[in-house]
């Protein structure tokens, strides 16, 4: 009776149960924790205790720990309050990842929604759509992969090789004779803090890999472009709605790698022109990173563009050739009047039209999105420029400005 009832579209022809309660961040062994600590309600309420309370374990403990120790704003080369990097990752870049997971699902529910509200998911069609939602989910919800991405939390910097310290006194390492050894707020740090941060943010890339799985699938079931549709992309233009939906995960890896740079910066004199090819990667990589599971649509929309400037092709020969045999030879009934006709602005409709079937894409998404986009990802490196110039020169320049 209930999969009976989920297979059933509404008579508006609207989404079904199963896509409107679609999710990317409900599910998984994370939410039922979240659920169970009261931490969140089914619908990802109480989001400002999230906010709040996993930031504060990851970044008040090291502080108290290392005002424990002296070394909150002295006693080593980099104590707790200067280090920009710690203070980006837990104070901004945390609370937007969780801050992510509203938005995500506040909105990738009715993009999906959309596949079967404008007809591009056929009804002939829908039940095996339901499918692909329901196997979806059943992804998202892995206890497997979230135990497997917890390991890696934990174990990351060993496989990578790499040393957590960086060779200096910290708050949080200190070097004794030829090692460097960690403080009480350093192994809260290594062994709390940061394989907390570290699995939000590898869970995050395993909903964007849902998300790549989802797409992927659809772009396999017999889809029904709209051929003269003005958002030029077959009707497929909401999907870029999901781009400045995972906006936030994008800004929060930016904001932690400028709090990276600019500790290097201040605490080990590097210069911001060494980390132009980081910085550039960096946002070549986060904006590919949500870009690229809109281009699984461009056969369709390949195929869709060549169709429709076939179809509306033939039918604007047609016109024009009625148009000229009207009007230009002259043969129009007796009384017809070309001064105030409507066939002139149906001319001019018919060549507005076919511009929008002429300028069709091949990527549901426009220049002006992905402009946005760069903006979005860029600005937090912003900041950073204020190194190249000295305060005193700033301050200079606004006084100018001002007086």
């Amino acid at each position: 009776m209930q999969q009976s009832k989920l297979l059933k579209a509404n008579i508006n022809g609207g989404p079904l149960e199963d896509e409107a309660d679609f999710s990317l961040v409900l599910g998984g062994p994370l939410y039922q924790l979240y659920l169970k600590t009261r931490m969140a309600r089914p619908a990802l309420e109480l989001a400002r205790r999230r906010i709040a309370g996993i930031p504060l374990i990851c970044w008040g403990p090291p502080l108290v720990l290392a005002l424990f120790g002296g070394r909150v704003i002295g006693g080593v080369l980099v104590p707790f309050l200067f280090d920009l990097g710690v203070h980006s990752r837990f104070l901004v870049a945390l609370p937007l990842l969780i801050v992510a997971e509203v938005i995500v699902h506040e909105r990738i529910p009715s993009i999906v929604g959309q596949f079967s509200q404008r007809g591009i998911i056929a009804a002939e069609d829908r039940a095996r759509f339901v499918k692909l939602v329901a196997s979806t989910r059943r992804l998202r919800d892995s206890l497997f992969i979230e135990v497997l991405l917890l390991v890696l939390a934990f174990s990351f910097h060993w496989l990578r090789g790499e040393s957590l310290t960086s060779g200096v006194n910290t708050w949080y390492a200190v070097k004794i004779g030829e090692e460097m050894h960690f403080t009480t707020a350093g192994y809260w740090y290594v062994f709390v803090s940061l394989p907390i941060f570290r699995f939000i943010l590898f869970r995050w890339y395993f909903r964007l890999f849902v998300w790549y799985w989802f797409l992927w699938h659809v772009r396999r079931l017999p889809l029904h472009p709209n051929l003269f549709h003005p958002d030029r992309a077959g009707g497929l233009g909401f999907l870029a709605g999901s781009v400045l939906a995972f906006s936030p995960l994008l800004v929060a890896q930016t904001i932690f790698l400028a709090g990276v740079i600019a500790d290097r910066i201040w605490h080990a004199g590097a210069t911001l022109p060494s980390f132009k090819m980081e910085i550039v990667g960096s946002v070549a990589f986060l904006m590919l990173l949500v870009l690229t599971p809109l281009t699984f649509f461009a056969g369709h929309l390949t195929s869709a563009g060549h169709r429709a400037n076939r179809e509306f092709g033939i039918l604007t020969s047609h016109y024009v050739e009625d148009f000229h045999r009207k009007w230009i030879e002259h043969d129009a009934a007796d009384g017809d009047a070309l001064l105030g006709t409507s066939d002139i602005q149906s001319l001019a409709d018919v060549g507005n039209a076919y511009k929008v079937v002429s300028e069709m894409r091949i990527v549901p998404i426009g220049k002006e999105t992905v402009i946005r986009l760069a903006i979005i990802i860029i600005v937090p490196f912003l900041p950073l420029t204020l190194t190249m110039i000295p305060l005193n020169q700033i301050i200079d320049r606004l006084l100018k400005l001002v007086l």
